[in-house]
């Protein structure tokens, strides 16, 4: 598998060069083209060809060797790369909602123990031991969630970003897959 760069690329773009249809696919995987794993080489591939390129419509231009060429196998394939990029689209913007979800939570809760120490504090803890470990245990715990909320919407969320970016980018809406001869 080759890739080639050309002025074309500024036009939304991406050429790979393959040897044969096995190259899109993983080499561990013996299932059918409809089934099968992408390779990872591949799909690295595309990534780093897609990285200067914007949503709203790439052309994904596969070269083959005339002679090694299948109209069936390509329909497969066109079906498969969409099917892919679409679940995993999909299961990133999921997994994105989640992260921002449940860090959300931490922060309310976060909140919500703050608040409570804050009460406590102005009914004189010292008065009952019961309060007195209540604020112990309020205050950490109040500081661990804010932050650890903080942290997962802020910056494990931004870590999805890449790859949520280059599956929106190639979701079956962006992306036309074509077959051409070399």
């Amino acid at each position: 598998m080759e890739h080639t760069h050309t002025k074309h690329e500024e036009n939304q773009e991406i050429f790979i060069r393959l040897e044969h249809y096995d190259d899109i696919f993983s080499d561990f995987d013996i299932r059918p083209y409809s089934k099968r794993a992408l390779s990872v080489d591949f799909l690295d591939e595309i990534k780093r060809a897609s990285q200067d390129k914007v949503i709203g419509g790439i052309d994904l231009v596969l070269h083959m060797h005339e002679k090694d060429r299948s109209e069936s196998h390509e329909v497969t394939i066109r079906e498969r790369l969409a099917a892919h990029f679409k679940k995993h689209h999909h299961l990133l913007l999921k997994e994105k909602k989640g992260v921002v979800k449940l860090g959300s939570g931490m922060v309310s809760v976060g909140v919500l123990f703050m608040v409570a120490a804050t009460y406590i504090v102005f009914k004189d803890p010292e008065k009952s031991a019961l309060m007195s470990f209540l604020l112990v245990f309020l205050e950490p715990a109040a500081w661990f969630l804010l932050w650890e909320g903080m942290d997962q919407i802020i910056f494990k969320s931004k870590g999805i970003n890449p790859e949520l970016d280059f599956y929106r980018k190639m979701s079956d809406s962006h992306v036309r897959v074509h077959f051409k001869s070399y």
